[in-house]
């Protein structure tokens, strides 16, 4: 997969290779949780305050509500973005741990999603998926030209997640592959590792070095 071309919209990657990146990335967080056993789906997951499930039924928000649904919701929640993120997850939780990965694996191959760009949902697919998996203690290896196009999206932006500005001043160097992104005072580590710090996952800064990995740990 080449993920080069003209598509600005998406940070220089093809729409269709984004697309079918998302669909792998789901397909892959489907077969690691088919088999969970029930009470697991309550575990706490690395994003804040939400269970495994949760953080699943969250990702199922990405495939299954479109933009005017997602408007409309916005205007139910009167303009309080938190709180529609929160009803939209507690419509896709279902009736337990099964039912909600259902749900979930019901969007491989949607194309129906709310107005994010499409390098933001495939980095949702990503970012959650290991939420959840570093809960569970699985691990899964990444396409390296997918590490690579997250990696320099969220360094570019603070739309969807603060992540541009947590890594200001700083140059990300990847040890696993060779991609450089930003100036300043080096941070080292596996491309994943500097995708999650970004994005304020702090269990993963012990896998980073370099002058500036204190500096992305402060902030």
């Amino acid at each position: 997969m080449d993920f080069v071309d003209c598509s600005r919209n998406n940070g220089g990657v093809n729409r269709d290779d984004v697309w079918s990146s998302v669909d792998a990335e789901r397909r892959s967080v489907v077969a690691d949780l088919e088999s969970l056993e029930p009470s697991r789906w309550a575990l706490p997951s690395l994003c804040a305050g939400l269970s495994v499930r949760e953080v699943l039924a969250h990702m199922t928000v990405s495939g299954a509500v479109s933009g005017p649904r997602w408007f409309a919701g916005v205007v139910r929640a009167r303009f309080d973005f938190d709180q529609q993120v929160h009803d939209r997850l507690r419509e896709q939780l279902g009736r337990d741990g099964v039912d909600t990965l259902r749900r979930f694996a019901a969007t491989v191959g949607s194309r129906v999603s709310p107005p994010l760009p499409r390098l933001a949902l495939l980095g949702e697919m990503v970012v959650h998926g290991e939420d959840i998996r570093w809960s569970l203690g699985i691990e899964r290896t990444y396409p390296p030209v997918v590490l690579a196009a997250l990696l320099r999206y969220y360094a570019s932006t603070d739309q969807v997640v603060v992540a541009k500005k947590r890594v200001r001043g700083l140059k990300l160097e990847a040890t696993d592959q060779d991609i450089v992104v930003g100036r300043g005072d080096v941070v080292r580590g596996p491309a994943l590792a500097l995708i999650m710090a970004m994005v304020g996952r702090s269990a993963f800064l012990p896998q980073l070095s370099g002058s500036g990995a204190s500096v992305l740990a402060a902030k």
